[in-house]
């Protein structure tokens, strides 16, 4: 499904401008010590001038006033953080380097974290593409990318990830059964590469007007809703004795075969239609039963 946002303008993130830290940090240690110098060796005597007084005043105020103003810019950054940079409401670049960094104090700055995220959605009950109700949830694994769009195209990206992993869930839950028992159609339940594809295209489509990459998506619970849950066990046991006798029927025809070819070919005995017929019968039951079977042996004759 393909999002396409009117009236908005769409945010690009773009490299921003700050300072390393270190030299600022060794300027502030600087000012300290010219602040205690100016404490401990340069104090006016009592009868000082006032020309004398203000100047001492200066040396100690103007350094604490710097210390002030550059120790308002610094802001650290983390293996896999970012920080999105803005003067004034207007977006100026995201920072991604990692350490100790400085910007002008009147610049504003919002962290955010690239991690990688791992969500499991809450259980969803939705009608699959038969219209029965069934309980589905997943598994996602997302990351910011666009720092830019997570930080101005969307009001919360976080809310937003979430509500669009619920709504691509229900989108694709509706695509496909729950099973086929005829076998001709992908399924929920069959098609696990199918579906997980699907939905990490589907989440990845939604996600991306907030700078969202899904990198991973799949089903981690799937069932039949409460109240048609017994019913559709009692249709799956159906489903599998009858493909389980259609199996045993099967392979009890070949071995039939088998062993009136044999028998023939070999000269061992020969039957006419009415006891071949009879042959077979007895065969068939015999591999088909269900309880094993107890011969008569008949030591006469062979008529």
């Amino acid at each position: 499904m393909s999002i396409e946002v009117k009236g908005m303008k769409t945010s690009t993130e773009r490299t921003g401008s700050s300072f390393s830290g270190y030299p600022m940090l060794a300027l502030i240690l600087a000012l300290l010590l010219l602040v205690a110098w100016n404490l401990s060796g340069n104090l006016p005597p009592d009868g000082a001038a006032k020309g004398e007084k203000l100047a001492f005043v200066g040396l100690l105020v103007a350094p604490i006033l710097v210390l002030g103003f550059l120790s308002v810019g610094f802001f650290m950054i983390q293996p896999n953080q970012a920080t999105v940079i803005t003067l004034f409401g207007e977006y100026r670049g995201t920072e991604r380097r990692e350490g100790l960094r400085w910007v002008w104090p009147w610049m504003m700055r919002t962290k955010l974290s690239v991690r990688a995220h791992n969500i499991h959605s809450e259980r969803v009950k939705i009608n699959d593409l038969r219209g029965n109700p069934i309980e589905i949830a997943c598994n996602v694994v997302w990351r910011v990318a666009d720092t830019a769009q997570a930080s101005f195209d969307v009001d919360d990206y976080k809310e937003f990830v979430n509500i669009q992993i619920e709504a691509g869930l229900r989108t694709v839950g509706s695509r496909h059964p729950y099973d086929d028992f005829e076998g001709e159609e992908v399924t929920l339940r069959g098609g696990a590469d199918v579906i997980n594809r699907e939905l990490l295209e589907e989440l990845n489509d939604r996600l991306k007007v907030a700078g969202i990459v899904v990198d991973e998506a799949g089903l981690t619970h799937l069932a039949y809703a409460s109240e048609i849950a017994s019913a559709m066990l009692k249709r799956q046991q159906a489903d599998a004795i009858i493909a389980a006798r259609a199996k045993i029927v099967l392979g009890a025809v070949g071995m039939v075969e088998d062993a009136l070819t044999k028998l023939a070919q070999d000269n061992i005995v020969e039957l006419d239609d009415e006891r071949r017929a009879a042959m077979v019968s007895n065969l068939m039951v015999v591999l088909c039963g269900e309880k094993d079977a107890h011969p008569v042996i008949n030591a006469g004759s062979l008529y």
